[in-house]
């Protein structure tokens, strides 16, 4: 969310890197302080963890990243070289502090907590081992909290942080004074299981095992939140890195490879069958077909000679080529389509975590209940230690131990649920959207589709047959590499077995094939290869090939012994569980939008087969973005289906994306939820079960923070000794746990689900 200025902001903008975020609240509150610059409009992203900034023409960016310190965080402007890569390294390197944080406190804290709650494990001086243990725990293993507390204080504002950092040195604390100065470091000193509420003075009392507890909770909570949030930069490098490394450059005639990033516009190079071309070009010489499905959606691949454009990251599928660079580095599509990525996650609004909103509230009310009670106690005329122990019982009972656990547990019984069935939910920012999503716009090639060609109906004239159509045009096609005719091959493989081998075979550049099969002179390709041959389509061949062509299909014409005897039908099929996923989708009251960068004849045929009523067909990569955001701007909350590079940005721009995982890595990780079955019904799994984790969520906050509104007021009467706060702690915990394990009995819709 940015807030607007009272300037008009029209300007450059500025993009920081923001470190020491804990929680949405923080991007908030950085959001808050920049757009109080005059002429300044910021977007703070949490997820992130970058800040996107209009300034007027000549601001000084370095008042940007005072201004960010000043509310106690850092801030750096992207790095001239290799910034990805830094970054990577910077998140690791939290990443692993925060697992050796976690790991050290779970080892630690076991053995403190089995103590303190079982009475047998007690010996005479467990008291001090537990000293011993949970010291590391709360120092160390807790003390990105204490630091994020003390950074709140100094600019008078509290968060979750606040109050996990103040219940566990309270806590601690006081401990210390019971061990030491109090009656608590008495050898043979016991905790009775007693569940009695009576006033106590306290300083018989230690509460280092709830210190322990909390903070090795919240650190798993964090912990697997920053493990998502690592995801979030992957989509560009993914992007970047999808094209060529090398690349073959023409000089004085000789062939020399260098690096992509030394080539220059004008640069001729050559392209290879299979291998990337480069980087945006013109083609110089040489046909052949290009497989532009990455980046256009267009599922056949496209015939290129001299003078046609090509793109970098496609593939020459056919011929060598030699093209002539026309865009590099930045200005690329590639490079654009990742600038895209960029823009669509930068722009996502952060969503706020339910914790924190809560949090937001509660904390600084305990912390006014702690000292109200404190200050109520001493004026009834209680002792020091009683009034104390009170107020420390309102700020360790308080501590937000099933608040942490809320959405983590759910989350990850949720996820592994999802894995089970195909479905990868990369983080808790996704099941909000689900809640709301009812528009899914769905990519045609790979997702309602195949993908790939298929042989779909061989036609023939009259006097030939269906068998030697197929055997001899297979027999030739098997020779070639060209997508096609791989597809008409493997039909007349899988039909008629073992082919013949084909003599005199020859590749006519853009038209076809031709060689001698069994004694037959054989031509197989387009309508000219065999008008070439003098071998004319019947009228009867002509009108079917205008009706399949008309419904989207790809045509090739078989000829042999100077007569053309039949056609053979090629088209990307569609998924034979995409009408029944079409159909759950109206179920859930979503509705179906299919586009494409593909015709608007094939698109219609598709769409029809499988029921969708909303058509937008033939658009590029950047009018997928619009589209999306053209819905959104309509009200509408919408859910983006695709599997390749030409919808990652869009998936990015959506409210949900959902990439299949037979698709691109890109499109994988621009996306929050990856299907790893190619079937489009796991889309419908994720969205139900992405609603039903939120709505777990939702019911473990609402019941831990019941929890802490029930116990507060018993532990302001003083009326909470440690083992009873263990106890309601351990039971709200449970309670968390055991509604998230529900959701390990969820279920597919799908009538052969994945084991």
């Amino acid at each position: 969310m940015t807030t607007s200025t009272s300037t008009p902001v029209s300007g450059p903008s500025v993009e920081l890197r923001i470190g020491g975020m804990t929680c949405a609240s923080c991007a908030n509150r950085i959001e808050r302080k920049l757009n109080k610059l005059d002429g300044v409009a910021a977007t703070v992203n949490y997820a992130t963890e970058k800040a996107t900034v209009t300034v007027p023409e000549g601001y000084d960016p370095a008042l940007l990243i005072t201004e960010v310190e000043s509310a106690g965080y850092s801030a750096q402007l992207p790095q001239a070289s290799a910034p990805t890569e830094e970054a990577r390294d910077t998140d690791d390197s939290e990443l692993v502090s925060l697992r050796h944080r976690l790991t050290g406190s779970a080892l630690l804290s076991v053995p403190v907590i089995a103590m303190a709650m079982i009475p047998a494990l007690q010996f005479t001086y467990w008291q001090w081992a537990s000293l011993a243990l949970a010291a590391p725990v709360i120092v160390w293993a807790a003390w990105p909290f204490h630091r994020a507390a003390w950074a709140n204080l100094r600019h008078a504002t509290a968060t979750m942080d606040t109050l996990i950092s103040l219940g566990t040195l309270s806590a601690f604390l006081w401990s210390l004074y019971a061990l030491f100065l109090g009656t608590a470091g008495t050898p043979g000193m016991k905790h009775p299981f007693e569940l009695t509420l009576a006033p106590s003075h306290g300083a018989a009392n230690i509460y280092l095992e709830v210190a322990a507890g909390v903070t090795t909770f919240i650190l798993a909570g964090r912990y697997f939140e920053k493990r998502s949030k690592r995801q979030a930069g992957a989509a560009l490098r993914a992007l970047l890195e999808l094209g060529a490394k090398e690349v073959s450059v023409l000089r004085g005639g000789v062939e020399t490879k260098i690096a992509v990033e030394d080539l220059t516009v004008g640069d001729e190079f050559v392209v290879r069958p299979g291998e990337k071309i480069a980087t945006d070009a013109v083609v110089v010489s040489g046909t052949s077909a290009v497989d532009a499905s990455m980046l256009t959606g267009e599922s056949v691949p496209v015939e290129v000679g001299p003078g046609d454009t090509v793109v970098g990251a496609t593939i020459n599928a056919g011929g060598r080529l030699v093209v002539r660079a026309t865009r590099i580095g930045s200005d690329t599509q590639l490079a654009q389509m990742a600038q895209l990525v960029e823009n669509a996650q930068t722009g996502k609004a952060e969503v706020q975590r339910l914790a924190d909103r809560i949090s937001g509230v509660f904390v600084p009310i305990v912390l006014v209940l702690a000292v109200i009670t404190l200050g109520a106690w001493l004026g009834a005329g209680y002792p020091v230690a009683a009034a104390f122990t009170a107020a420390v019982a309102v700020l360790v009972i308080a501590c937000p131990c099933a608040l942490g656990l809320a959405t983590p547990t759910a989350l990850l019984v949720g996820t592994g649920r999802g894995a089970q069935m195909g479905v990868l939910i990369k983080g808790p920012e996704v099941l909000e959207s689900t809640r709301k999503v009812d528009t899914v716009v769905l990519d045609k090639t790979g997702t309602v589709t195949t993908g790939t060609m298929a042989l779909v109906d061989v036609i023939t004239a009259p006097g030939a047959g269906r068998e030697d159509v197929l055997r001899l045009a297979g027999a030739l096609e098997n020779a070639s590499e060209h997508p096609i005719a791989r597809a008409v091959a493997d039909a007349a493989a899988e039909e008629l077995g073992m082919l013949p081998a084909p003599e005199d075979f020859a590749n006519v550049e853009g038209k076809g094939v031709q060689g001698v099969v069994g004694g037959h002179a054989v031509v197989v390709g387009r309508e000219s290869l065999l008008a070439d041959w003098a071998q004319h389509l019947s009228p009867e061949l002509l009108q079917s090939k205008t009706a399949a062509e008309a419904q989207g299909r790809t045509v090739v014409a078989v000829g042999w012994d100077g007569q053309a005897r039949g056609l053979l039908l090629v088209a990307d099929t569609v998924k034979p569980t995409s009408a029944q996923a079409i159909s759950q989708m109206r179920e859930l009251g979503l509705t179906p939008v299919l586009l494409t960068g593909d015709n608007e004849t094939v698109a219609r045929q598709i769409a029809a087969e499988v029921g969708i009523d909303t058509v937008i067909a033939e658009v590029m990569p950047k009018d997928k973005v619009d589209v999306i955001a053209r819905l959104q701007a309509e009200g509408k909350t919408v859910a983006m289906v695709g599997d390749g590079v030409n919808d990652a940005p869009a998936l990015a721009q959506a409210d949900l994306g959902l990439a299949m995982g037979t698709g691109t890595d890109v499109a994988i990780e621009a996306s929050d939820i990856t299907l790893v079955r190619g079937d489009l019904r796991s889309a419908v799994d994720a969205i139900r079960l992405s609603r039903r984790t939120l709505s777990t969520i939702k019911t473990n906050l609402f019941w831990a923070f019941a929890y802490n509104v029930a116990a507060i007021p018993v532990a302001a009467l003083g009326m909470l000794n440690p083992m009873l706060a263990g106890a309601a702690m351990a039971f709200s915990s449970v309670f968390v746990v055991g509604n998230s394990l529900r959701l390990r009995g969820f279920t597919s819709t799908s009538s052969n689900p994945t084991h």
